[in-house]
C-alpha cells in the first residue's frame, strides 16, 4: 500500500466518522437505530472498512452502544446517565475555568461579552434553539481559552453526550434567563483573573444544571 493510498484511505474514514456522528447529533438516527456494517456504508455511499471503524468510534465516544443480537446501536442517553454527566462536567467545566482565568486578555473579555450580549437577546425573544446553540458556543470558548488539548476532548465528548440526550429528555426554556445571568458571573470571574473565583463560578453553573436534573429524575 502506497502512502498515497492510506492517507487517502484514513481521510475516507475520518469523513464517514464526521458525517455518521453529525446524523446522530443532528437526530437524523433516533437512539436505539442499528448501525449495522452493511447499513452505514450504504448510507455513507463508503466500502465497509470506513463504515466498521466510523461505527467503532462512535462507540468509544458514547454515542452508540453494543446489544445483544443487533449489534451497534444509537445510544439513549437516560436520565440516570445524564445525571452522571454532569457529575464529571461540573468538575472539569470548573477546571476549565480556573486555567482560563490565568490566559484571558480584554479582547477574550470582549468576545465573551459579545456571546452573552447575543445570548441574552435570543432569551428574551424565547429562541429556545438560538439559546442552546449560543450556549454551546460560550462553553467551547471557554474551553479554547483554557489551553488544554485532553480537557477540551474530554468535555467535548461529553458534550456531545448530552447533545444526543436532546432527542429523549425534555427541554424547558424556563432556566434559559438563569443561564445567562450565570454565564455572566463567570465571565466576570474570569475578567478578574482570580482562578478560585472563576473555578468556582463555573462549578457552580453545571451544579445548579445538576441538580434541576437530579431532582427531575426523582420525580420522574
Amino acid at each position: 500500500m502506497t502512502t498515497e493510498t492510506s492517507n487517502q484511505e484514513r481521510g475516507l474514514a475520518e469523513r464517514a466518522y464526521l458525517t455518521l456522528r453529525a446524523a446522530i447529533l443532528e437526530h437524523e438516527l433516533a437512539p436505539g437505530t442499528r448501525l449495522s456494517v452493511p447499513n452505514v456504508a450504504e448510507r455513507l455511499g463508503v466500502s465497509r472498512s470506513p463504515a466498521r471503524e466510523a461505527i467503532a468510534r462512535i462507540t468509544y465516544e458514547g454515542l452508540a452502544h453494543f446489544e445483544p443480537n443487533k449489534g451497534a446501536v444509537v445510544a439513549d442517553v437516560d436520565a440516570a446517565s445524564l445525571v452522571e454527566i454532569y457529575e464529571v462536567r461540573e468538575a472539569l467545566e470548573g477546571l476549565a475555568c480556573r486555567l482560563a482565568s490565568r490566559r484571558m486578555s480584554p479582547q477574550d473579555v470582549d468576545g465573551l461579552r459579545d456571546l452573552l450580549a447575543q445570548h441574552a437577546a435570543a432569551v428574551e425573544a424565547g429562541d429556545v434553539e438560538t439559546h442552546y446553540k449560543l450556549d454551546m458556543r460560550f462553553h467551547a470558548r471557554i474551553r479554547e481559552l483554557a489551553g488544554n488539548t485532553r480537557l477540551t476532548t474530554q468535555l467535548e465528548l461529553l458534550q456531545r453526550q448530552i447533545r444526543l440526550a436532546m432527542y429523549t429528555t425534555h427541554r424547558s426554556p424556563g432556566g434559559m434567563p438563569q443561564a445567562v445571568t450565570e454565564h455572566r458571573r463567570i465571565v466576570d470571574a474570569l475578567e478578574s483573573g482570580d482562578p478560585v473565583l472563576a473555578e468556582a463560578a463555573g462549578r457552580s453553573h453545571i451544579g445548579r444544571l445538576l441538580r434541576d436534573l437530579s431532582a427531575a429524575e426523582r420525580v420522574g
